[in-house]
């Protein structure tokens, strides 16, 4: 990440070059240098981010240590997924997740130097010109209006479906679906609202009935199973979990 310091974007036409740069790096990690970013992304390694540099660059590496960052910061951890799911099913997910960083720094430049309402319509228009990273690693441009999902299915439909489910509510409290209220049958519309708010603190997915998950006895977020390499018989045996990340900060402070 560090190097040679790029530029900082101040006007619409500078902070829209910053950004296809970095799109392009992206795109590259994630089509034509897959393999290079596969093996990168190393599930035994500690959280791991993609960055895309404005010279059409990338790479994998730690987040930074500065609280705030000095720009915002990709997903965290795409590593652990890794194998916890098909390859294009975790490359797709690493590419919403970048499509989303991309619009996160530009408009971070925007409101740092004061664009508009004007400025930041025309960022966004010329932005939106270009198809998403995800729409190229997937080629489902055409498809994205009947597919809007289509990232959550991907990380979704890996898992061992109904067995887990089985499997994981016979096990206790820590290997359960996360929380929701009683079932009660004047809750069923609340109950449904707890499950869609669940999301996984590695991944972003929503909750899903037919998946395991596992919740942070340190910071009390829900994770896939998949995503942080836990499965219902290894959580059988902690007594204590904790996530990479609370993991992480215990090593660092």
């Amino acid at each position: 990440m560090e190097g040679v310091p790029h530029p900082i974007p101040r006007t619409v036409e500078e902070v829209f070059t910053d950004f296809k740069g970095r799109r392009a790096g992206l795109i590259k990690a994630l089509t034509t240098d897959v393999e290079k970013f596969y093996q990168q992304c190393d599930p035994e390694k500690e959280n791991l981010c993609l960055y895309g540099f404005p010279n059409e660059t990338w790479e994998v590496n730690l987040p930074v240590e500065e609280v705030p960052p000095e720009l915002p910061e990709p997903a965290l951890g795409i590593n652990f997924a890794r194998d916890g799911m098909q390859e294009k099913d975790w490359l797709s997910l690493v590419a919403v997740h970048s499509d989303s960083w991309l619009l996160a720094v530009a408009f971070y430049f925007g409101a740092r130097f004061g664009f508009g309402k004007n400025e930041r319509k025309r960022l966004f228009q010329m932005i939106n010109d270009l198809p998403t990273i995800f729409e190229l690693v997937t080629g489902s441009a055409k498809q994205s209006k009947d597919q809007p999902a289509a990232h959550n299915n991907g990380s979704k439909c890996k898992s061992s479906g109904k067995s887990r489910q089985s499997e994981s509510q016979a096990k206790g409290m820590k290997m359960s679906a996360p929380p929701k209220e009683e079932d009660e049958s004047g809750e069923e519309e609340e109950d449904e609202d707890d499950e869609q708010g669940a999301t996984c603190g590695a991944c972003g997915d929503n909750y899903g009935t037919d998946e395991f998950w596992i919740c942070c006895d340190m910071c009390e977020r829900w994770f896939h199973g998949k995503c942080v390499k836990i499965t219902p018989a290894k959580a059988e045996h902690i007594k204590q979990y904790k996530c990479p990340s609370c993991s992480n900060k215990r090593v660092r402070v």
